[in-house]
């Protein structure tokens, strides 16, 4: 298959046929959500074993799937990582099970994750005799992040994708936990985790169809620093530039590239009020992590018997998701991943100084792989960048532009161009 271009990639919409085909499928997104639902029930603590009912067995059919990618590209490996949790939701303790498909880069120790939870639910966590569909929570991502894998493993890559299949996160974001702590133990350099969980449906349950965006959570200042760190962070005006808000701007950018697909709606939390997903696990390890959420949710369709109360349908159906919206969500997903695993890692520190002058020197660590850098600034009047400068230097001087109103970054370029997050400069440690 003849590599695409990045620029070619994002324009599917005009593409010619052979380009076309690569744009993600509505009809196979459907195909894969149907295969999934149809294992009745896929509650982390139901059978591991069943053939044909339950979470061991959809495990199996994902695992297959991917086995069939690999075996075409020659380029990935599925891998099973286990372990056995317990809490309230599983009192006598269940093993949680994450299938990977790891699609090997030039690099095998940068890596950029994809993932969703296999494990459906319905009223009662601990019922596994019940049907539990888990059509848009979550067979939505699993088929996204299968479809994604479908696509970009005709393609060859820098840093290593993994496409990750959570299982236990009804349970309490138990294989988020297991692949965040095994990507530590392995010493991975994650460029970009994207956790895609309920971005299905269109239908909120206010009646009010959302079909023009897609919620993208990320964390500001990271879960993981220590409080001098989120002082100093402060001292720089850097609250909205964390890692994972860099990332969250990133995507947004790249879905403004895509003709006829969505607004990315930049979430500034880590997730919905009150709630969590397998990203955070990620964020407490102070990995670049976001989740991608539906525009309008209906919560008489997650987490629901199936039933018909004062006709109202309960229950997490095929037939209240729009799998157009769901291609368009894997489109920027696509996009997003196929840009950071082109790209080099984002450097490690960048710092600034020019107190007392209207001057602003940057300066950074050369990055593996870069073939040169983006600088950025703005004011800190505002929350995104407005001014640029390519060098491939690594160090530079703004003339004019005073350290005092203005906030500065530094992002790593690859040979193709692609781009890594950006790194907030900051005022060096003091020793």
């Amino acid at each position: 298959m003849k590599k695409l271009t990045t620029a070619a990639v994002l324009c599917f919409a005009s593409a010619s046929p052979a380009l076309a085909a690569d744009k993600p499928d509505a009809v196979r997104l459907k195909a894969s959500v149907e295969k999934l639902v149809s294992f009745g029930t896929r509650n982390t603590l139901s059978s591991a074993t069943d053939p044909v009912r339950g979470i061991g067995a959809a495990r199996a059919w994902v695992a297959d799937e991917l086995d069939k990618l690999g075996e075409a590209c020659k380029c990935m490996q599925v891998q099973r990582i286990g372990r056995t949790f317990t809490g309230p939701r599983a009192p006598n303790g269940v093993e949680v099970i994450d299938v990977l498909g790891v699609q090997w880069g030039r690099d095998k120790n940068r890596v950029v994750i994809v993932g969703a939870h296999i494990d459906s639910r319905g009223t009662d966590t601990l019922d596994i005799t019940k049907d539990a569909p888990g059509a848009n929570d979550d067979g939505s991502g699993v088929a996204l992040v299968m479809e994604a894998a479908r696509i970009l493993s005709k393609e060859t890559f820098d840093a290593t994708i993994v496409y990750a299949i959570f299982s236990g996160e009804e349970q309490g974001l138990w294989g988020g936990t297991l692949l965040a702590e095994t990507a530590r133990d392995r010493g991975w350099e994650i460029s970009a985790m994207l956790n895609n969980d309920i971005v299905g449906n269109t239908m909120g349950q206010n009646g009010i169809r959302v079909a023009d965006r897609v919620r993208v959570f990320s964390e500001g200042i990271r879960a993981s620093e220590t409080l001098p760190q989120q002082i100093a962070r402060r001292g720089n005006g850097g609250e909205d530039d964390g890692p994972s808000r860099a990332l969250a701007k990133a995507i947004d950018n790249v879905a403004g590239e895509i003709r006829g697909g969505l607004d990315v709606f930049m979430d500034r939390r880590p997730d919905r009020f009150g709630r969590g997903g397998d990203h955070e696990p990620f964020l407490k390890l102070g990995y670049p992590a976001v989740r991608f959420s539906v525009g309008a949710e209906n919560w008489t369709q997650q987490h629901q018997d199936l039933r018909t109360e004062n006709g109202i349908e309960y229950g997490d159906t095929v037939d209240k998701m729009d799998f157009p919206y769901l291609a368009k969500v894997t489109a920027i997903n696509i996009a997003a991943i196929r840009r950071f695993a082109s790209a080099p890692g984002a450097p490690k520190t960048v710092a600034i100084s020019g107190a007392i002058s209207f001057d602003t020197k940057v300066s950074w660590e050369p990055v593996p792989g870069a073939t040169g850098y983006r600088v950025y600034w703005r004011r800190t009047d505002t929350d995104r960048w407005t001014g640029k400068r390519d060098i491939t230097d690594t160090n530079v001087t703004l003339v004019n532009t005073s350290i005092d109103d203005h906030l500065f970054a530094v992002a790593a370029l690859g040979g193709s161009g692609a781009e890594s997050i950006a790194t907030l400069g900051a005022a060096p440690t003091r020793q």
